[in-house]
């Protein structure tokens, strides 16, 4: 059987204000073009860049997040390539020496729990963007414009080993990459805004014991497309090696249209680039008194959260884990939680019935109107079964949108729940007079049409009916 070989190489956007080594915002997605630039990242001559000490910190607590070594001296170089979005000729980034190396994320997959090295984590600056008219690449455009907003963006670029398994764990592994530094506050993660990037290399090894040639895939910009893209490539090197062909070694683009993977060029050789290091900035030197600062500041992390949600709340493992992908709803969930001392129930609707509307309607969880005090009255709705859950999960898009609260909104569209047996019994005895042969059906000991029965009851009542008193009264009558 084929062995599928993945590396990651993981661009992440540095939340700070300005850019790496000028004051221009770091913040670009959606200006105008070029208007977040000045002389300095655009690579004027005369000009000097200055380090932005929160990009240094916000490094160290990335790299102490996912287990590094923090290099008291680091170095930065300069990266030799020409692209029209690059002005500079060169991109400022580490090479030699990084800020952060040999850490590591645990991957978890039921019982297993593996190690995915993480080689090293640096700090470097973006390029510009291309803009190409009437396609995503160049090829086939009818003329390109450059937005140089994005150069000097802080960015850490984060290496891992060649770890990663399948398309799939891959995946899971960029999910767990953007929890983390999310959870750091380092990075939005939004990786459809281009704050979270990937490139994937892969190669296969075959039965035989012998290696393709690395592929490296570019142009990914969601999770979904991580694995879609690994997947494409797994299938096309295997079927290569299959045939007797040999797999070059080339970069290639994922075309979102198209749902393939495109050759763009033979892949580069380290020393294509002439690293050499930056005349212009010192050596980094970070002191012990730093390192332990930020590592005495530093949040709780995704793994750990989940670890004290099933503690403390005893919640399964997944409900926690999916809690505790986003800090905001962590927090919400907790606030929910220790309101209505329904931990599973609080994780039940917000999974379900908030998050698919917040999914629908676009929105964040600080713009949903839905406090825990709701929950809580929704939840004692239920018990003391003035409503059906039926009910509660038809009232609660009004919830969220601030209108009123549970009861008010049940009170106002004629909602609660319909105990009186008399109401029941008399729908009950209209559905048996309209199907005679379904109450024989029953008699002869084919329960099952009893669910039609408690169909009829809840459609007459408008799901207003007590299910658990329908039953019982359908049964009692039924029997005769």
């Amino acid at each position: 059987m084929n062995k599928t070989v993945i590396g990651l190489e993981i661009h992440a956007q540095l939340r700070t204000d300005t850019k790496a080594f000028c004051t221009c915002r770091a913040d670009v997605f959606d200006l105008e073009p070029n208007t977040a630039i000045c002389p300095v990242c655009t690579g004027q001559p005369g000009t000097l860049p200055v380090l932005n000490k929160k990009v240094v910190e916000f490094a160290i607590m990335a790299g102490l997040a996912m287990n590094c070594t923090i290099n008291k001296r680091s170095v930065f170089d300069r990266k030799n390539y020409f692209y029209p979005d690059l002005p500079k000729g060169y991109q400022i980034t580490q090479y030699f020496f990084p800020i952060a190396e040999n850490g590591y994320l645990y991957l978890e997959d039921g019982d297993e729990k593996r190690k995915i090295r993480i080689r090293r984590i640096h700090i470097e600056e973006d390029a510009g963007k291309m803009i190409h008219q009437g396609t995503d690449s160049i090829t086939g455009s009818s003329g390109s414009y450059v937005d140089l907003n994005r150069c000097g963006v802080p960015l850490i670029e984060i290496v891992t080993e060649p770890d990663l398994r399948s398309p799939a764990e891959a995946r899971v592994f960029m999910e767990l990459l953007r929890d983390t530094v999310r959870a750091l506050g380092v990075c939005s993660g939004d990786m459809e805004k281009g704050a979270l990037r990937c490139d994937a290399n892969i190669s296969i090894v075959d039965e035989a014991g012998r290696s393709s040639n690395r592929v490296e895939v570019k142009n990914i910009n969601s999770f979904k497309f991580v694995e879609k893209a690994l997947e494409f490539e797994q299938e096309r090197i295997s079927r290569t090696l299959s045939s007797g062909g040999d797999v070059v070694k080339e970069t290639r683009s994922w075309s979102f249209s198209s749902k393939e993977t495109i050759s763009m060029r033979s892949k580069e050789e380290e020393n294509d680039y002439r690293y050499f290091p930056e005349p212009d900035l010192p050596k980094l030197i970070v002191s012990d008194d730093l390192i332990k600062r930020i590592a005495g500041n530093l949040p709780e992390l995704p793994w750990e959260k989940i670890e004290r949600f099933i503690r403390q709340y005893s919640l399964p493992r997944y409900d926690a884990t999916v809690l505790s992908s986003d800090g905001n709803i962590a927090s919400y969930f907790e606030e929910v939680a220790q309101t209505t001392h329904k931990p599973k129930e609080s994780s039940n609707w917000i999974m379900g019935e908030l998050m698919r509307l917040m999914n629908e309607k676009e929105l964040s969880v600080e713009e949903v109107k839905v406090n825990p005090e709701h929950f809580k009255e929704l939840f004692e709705l239920i018990d003391e079964g003035k409503i059906s859950n039926k009910i509660a999960k038809d009232i609660f898009p009004f919830i969220v949108e601030g209108r009123k609260s549970p009861m008010e909104i049940v009170k106002e569209k004629g909602l609660e729940q319909i105990d009186d047996d008399r109401v029941i019994e008399d729908a009950l005895r209209k559905a048996m007079t309209d199907n005679p042969s379904a109450v024989e059906q029953f008699r002869d000991g084919k329960e099952g049409v009893l669910g039609y029965f408690v169909g009829a009851v809840m459609k007459a009542t408008r799901g207003k009916a007590n299910p658990m008193k329908v039953n019982e009264i359908a049964r009692r009558m039924l029997k005769g």
